[in-house]
């Protein structure tokens, strides 16, 4: 069989098992070893199974994810979104739009201590809607500023989605990991620019809140002790050269699991289930990147990443014009697919074209990390979305996707601040020792 026609006929099965709703992974693996071994024979096929999964699964630099992903367990069980919450909500619940700002803020600090998108959105759901509603916001508005806050976090490091990139593109994941300080910072001032934005126009859609005194204000911040320590232990850290990124992961897990300890937080039943959970999203992970890796054998034997390579540096449109086609290409998958498939199914075939057009790859990381986090909040499978809808079932799908509509212009206005001013993203890392 042709090696080219072998690839489209791959990809078609690929995308039409994901179409029938197989997992993502098995679906790559499926894919991965019948094209290699309709090319190779049965024989060399059935052997990628023999090696491929145990020596990913077993590979020293993807020791982090199960790691982060405790830590963020572990910080989420112990009550500190709750207290991030209470804290924002007594400095700016009395503004117009102060709720919504609040939950905002909440989503950036907690996702600096948890690495995903969906945690970070189903645990704000559960902590700030209530409090939104019962001030009198109206629910699609409530529900699509806790969805776009969400996204935070695999914006804000530590982030499982750079991870998987910095390990699929071997580069420093620390580096990565402050390249996402400044511009997750930057999505944080821009949600709350969109909603002063529709503050103005509508007051009736953002009430305020009793204003908080000053003895209330800085009382309520003795409680973000913990999230600011757990930031040091792990970014401050890495940023400062005092760890390698699997040291800081271990101190994050385990500072997260004696914090909730110290302070009462984490009884043995819910540190059972912390660890199960944990073993659940690990696990799902780990699937993807198996079945990535079986895939990328496919796409090796048919030399699709050379081709595309090839393909994308002599379109006559310049670099620009292809990361412009890029980023299109990657909005659109993120309507459809899951972050984290994406970023491993697509990083071993765009990667090499970028580098060959003289792009950096830590701004580029970002960059993708950022394009592909606007489907977590696009329909029509905005995951997000799909969790606060399953959490509020009062509130429809079609009102919270009207809701974020407004942030989702603010993710392209930042995607066009980091294309256009690189050194946003690439100030930290450049500075550090």
């Amino acid at each position: 069989m042709d090696r080219e026609l072998a690839a489209v006929i791959g990809f078609v099965c690929l995308f039409g098992l994901m179409l029938l709703r197989v997992p993502v992974g098995i679906a790559m693996g499926v894919v991965g070893v019948g094209g290699f071994a309709a090319l190779k024979g049965w024989g060399p096929g059935l052997n990628l199974l023999i090696n491929s999964p145990l020596r990913t699964v077993t590979d020293y630099s993807l020791s982090v994810v199960p790691l982060f992903v405790l830590m963020g367990v572990f910080a989420s069980a112990s009550g500190m979104s709750r207290e991030l919450f209470r804290v924002t909500r007594a400095w700016f619940g009395h503004r117009q739009g102060g709720l919504a700002i609040a939950s905002i803020l909440a989503c950036g600090g907690f996702a600096a201590i948890n690495g995903s998108s969906i945690a970070t959105a189903a645990t704000m759901t559960k902590v700030a809607l209530p409090e939104m509603r019962k001030a009198g916001y109206e629910p699609a508005t409530a529900a699509g500023a806790i969805a776009a806050g969400g996204t935070l976090g695999i914006i804000i490091p530590p982030s499982v989605a750079m991870l998987i990139y910095a390990i699929l593109t071997e580069q420093d994941v620390a580096r990565l990991f402050i390249a996402g300080i400044l511009p997750g910072i930057l999505a944080i001032a821009l949600y709350i620019g969109t909603i002063q934005i529709l503050a103005s126009r509508n007051k009736a859609l953002f009430p305020t809140t009793e204003r908080q005194g000053y003895g209330v204000r800085f009382r309520a911040l003795k409680d973000v002790w913990a999230t600011l320590l757990l930031f040091l232990l792990v970014i401050g850290a890495m940023y400062g050269g005092l760890v390698t990124v699997t040291e800081a992961a271990g101190l994050g897990a385990v500072g997260a699991l004696l914090i909730g300890l110290a302070r009462r937080r984490l009884s043995w039943p819910v540190i059972q289930a912390c660890l199960v959970d944990a073993l659940r999203t690990s696990a799902s992970i780990f699937i993807v990147a198996v079945g990535a890796f079986l895939f990328s054998y496919f796409l090796a034997i048919t030399r699709t990443t050379q081709n595309l390579t090839a393909f994308l540096v002599d379109l006559p449109i310049g670099p620009y014009g292809v990361l412009t086609l890029l980023l299109i290409i990657y909005l659109l998958l993120g309507a459809i697919m899951d972050e984290l498939a994406i970023i491993i199914l697509t990083i071993p075939i765009v990667f090499p074209a970028m580098m060959a057009l003289g792009f950096d790859p830590t701004w580029f990381g970002v960059i993708m990390v950022m394009t592909v986090t606007i489907g977590l909040i696009s329909p029509p499978v905005g995951m997000n979305v799909f969790v606060i809808n399953s959490m509020a079932r009062d509130i429809g799908l079609f009102k919270i996707f009207r809701g974020v509509l407004p942030f989702m212009f603010a993710d392209i206005l930042r995607l066009i601040l980091l294309a256009a001013f690189p050194a946003i993203s690439l100030f930290l890392p450049n500075s550090m020792p």
